[in-house]
């Protein structure tokens, strides 16, 4: 609707969804960390091998891997209150991340899926997830069954829909269910260059991605010029402690900057 001098519009069904979900974060204690990670040898794998095979490889599925090895060796990171005195472990790590999908008229869209038991899979075989659900066409961005709850929600009113949501989280199993046990959320596929996000988040665990910058960088006392991710480690301080968490940031950022997990090619036989 049009007035003088401004606009007013609905505020859509999908983003009430979408408010709602975070409301839960508002009563968290979390923390955040804020990583530059030299990515310079893990990109220059990815790009090695896609030339020599043909394949793509996603960096975000790499970087998942890194995050269910290190998990996988302490999963109290990934550790959820079950009711006041309790905490319950998993001993998956199930990672929720966003998809890019087409649908069948060709545009694109993204889409929320759990990696289950990263932990216990090849980055080979986590990448290889994430091209089978991007090879299938979807109708839109929200399932039938989750358009059918969106509508449902829409229609009750806020004290109603912030018991729905209070029931939801406060049992473990059905979080897990519908949001894994990690989060990675990716938010320099949407744009370029450097930067951090500070996310609002209701998991004991988050991963932010911000962009990759390309700047002067030491190795080996030479200056020479290096690409650096922006990472934001994000977590829920009842639960974790500075200590393990700063231990957290130190092994992914090895695990990164090594390539862990990436396949190799022999480019002695190009």
């Amino acid at each position: 609707m049009k007035q003088m001098g401004y606009e007013i519009r609905r505020f859509s069904r999908s983003r009430q969804f979408v408010a709602d979900t975070l409301r839960p974060a508002e009563h968290k204690h979390i923390i955040h960390g804020l990583l530059e990670v030299d990515v310079t040898q893990a990109r220059q794998i990815i790009r090695e091998y896609e030339a020599r095979t043909g394949e793509h490889l996603s960096f975000t599925m790499f970087v998942i891997t890194c995050v269910g090895k290190v998990v996988g060796d302490d999963k109290m990171l990934q550790a959820y209150r079950l009711g006041r005195s309790k905490l319950i472990i998993y001993d998956d790590v199930d990672v929720v991340t966003l998809v890019e999908c087409t649908t069948a008229k060709g545009e694109k869209i993204v889409r929320g899926h759990v990696f289950r038991a990263v932990d216990k899979k090849s980055y080979l075989e986590i990448n290889q997830e994430m091209q089978a659900i991007q090879a299938e066409p979807v109708r839109k961005v929200w399932s039938p069954r989750q358009e059918k709850l969106v509508s449902l929600l829409s229609l009750m009113p806020e004290f109603a829909r912030r018991w729905f949501w209070q029931y939801i989280f406060s049992n473990p199993h059905r979080v897990h269910q519908l949001g894994g046990t990690v989060c990675v959320t990716s938010i320099g596929m949407f744009g370029e260059g450097g930067g951090w996000g500070i996310p609002v988040v209701p998991n004991t665990l988050t991963l932010t991605l911000g962009g990759i910058t390309r700047k002067p960088g030491i190795v080996d006392d030479r200056i020479e010029p290096r690409e650096y991710l922006s990472v934001t480690v994000s977590f829920d301080h009842d639960i974790v402690d500075g200590a393990p968490a700063a231990r957290f940031a130190g092994q992914l950022k090895q695990l990164i900057e090594s390539g862990y997990g990436l396949p190799q090619v022999d480019l002695s036989l190009a």
